[in-house]
């Protein structure tokens, strides 16, 4: 059966660290979309029927029996934990108890990858380079709760969308303060990968290590509170803070980009990057990008695009419903 015959919709969810997205699909639109806080419920499952009954979608013609789901995590096998919330469960005994035929599973940064292609042009901005390769890899990465990483790899007819945990590399440094920094966090992490840093979260692991290095006590603030505090200019080490994130996210894509041969560009997602404003826009980020030796010109012509979209990972949970690509299928 065709998407476009079918009665009843698709349920399509973003579940992040933060905050689960839900939508219903008619055909290839969304509608009903509804973002809940993950802490508010034991399980996914228990979020899932919540919105279904917020959304009057209950009843016999209007209850999905397919979904997909992008979720912070990895996927490899039936058992799903996610990395920054507490939520656990089976892929199977998910779709069995929601009654389900189909239910697919994917890493979050999965769907976006399966997006990038499909986004409105006027929903990317730039970040410099020049034109991107037809037909060349695509690297896509973004800090929110975690660092979500991935890669678009062309394949004959078809782009298949990395599923891997890159966010977990070991955090590259560059400046004498920045391994000053990692120094002070080498105290408190055995291994201090990227997403240690480079997330709401790492925003203020990195400010704390800052103040760490300046024998400063550290104020007790959340990730918003550094922001604010940096973006109006009143905190030196928040501003600190944001200006040597913007830095080593920087490191971190061109890192992607060298290694996947990204030059078809690289595609910023994720909620922190929108939330700096005019700090990213006049941070070092394409500074340390390009920053690579003798690649410096290879990286200079490599497109940025930062993400604009509303939920867009819900417009690569579409295509993943047909599309190629590593997703777990619910048994």
């Amino acid at each position: 059966m065709s998407i476009g015959a079918r009665e009843q919709p698709r349920l399509v969810a973003d579940i992040g660290g933060t905050n689960a997205r839900f939508a219903l699909l008619d055909g290839v639109d969304p509608r009903d979309e509804c973002v809940l806080p993950c802490a508010k419920y034991p399980r996914l499952v228990d979020a899932i029927e919540h919105y279904l009954q917020q959304v009057g979608a209950t009843d016999s013609r209007s209850r999905p029996v397919e979904g997909a789901v992008a979720i912070a995590g990895p996927i490899v096998g039936d058992h799903i934990r996610m990395t920054n919330h507490v939520w656990e469960f089976s892929a199977a005994a998910t779709r069995r108890e929601l009654r389900f035929e189909r239910l697919i599973f994917l890493n979050d940064f999965t769907a976006l990858a399966h997006a990038v292609r499909h986004l409105p042009a006027d929903e990317l901005e730039s970040i410099g380079g020049g034109r991107a390769v037809a037909g060349a890899p695509i690297a896509v990465l973004g800090p929110g709760t975690g660092l979500g990483v991935s890669g678009l790899i062309p394949a004959a007819e078809h782009w298949i969308p990395l599923q891997g945990e890159g966010g977990h590399v070991t955090l590259s440094v560059r400046t004498e303060r920045e391994i000053a920094m990692l120094t002070q966090l080498h105290k408190r992490f055995s291994h201090v990968s990227a997403e240690r840093v480079l997330s709401g979260p790492g925003l203020v692991n990195l400010y704390q290590a800052l103040c760490g290095v300046d024998n400063v006590v550290p104020d007790a603030l959340e990730p918003a509170d550094i922001t604010r505090r940096a973006l109006a200019g009143s905190c030196r080490l928040s501003l600190e803070t944001v200006g040597m994130f913007c830095a080593l996210l920087g490191t971190m894509a061109g890192n992607l980009v060298l290694t996947l041969g990204a030059v078809g560009g690289l595609y910023l997602g994720g909620g922190i990057i929108p939330q700096l404003g005019r700090l990213f826009n006049g941070s070092h980020f394409r500074d340390r990008f390009e920053d690579k030796g003798r690649y410096a010109d290879y990286l200079g012509d490599v497109p940025v695009h930062l993400i604009r979209t509303p939920l867009p990972a819900f417009i690569g949970l579409v295509h993943a419903f047909s599309g190629p690509g590593p997703k777990l299928e619910a048994a």
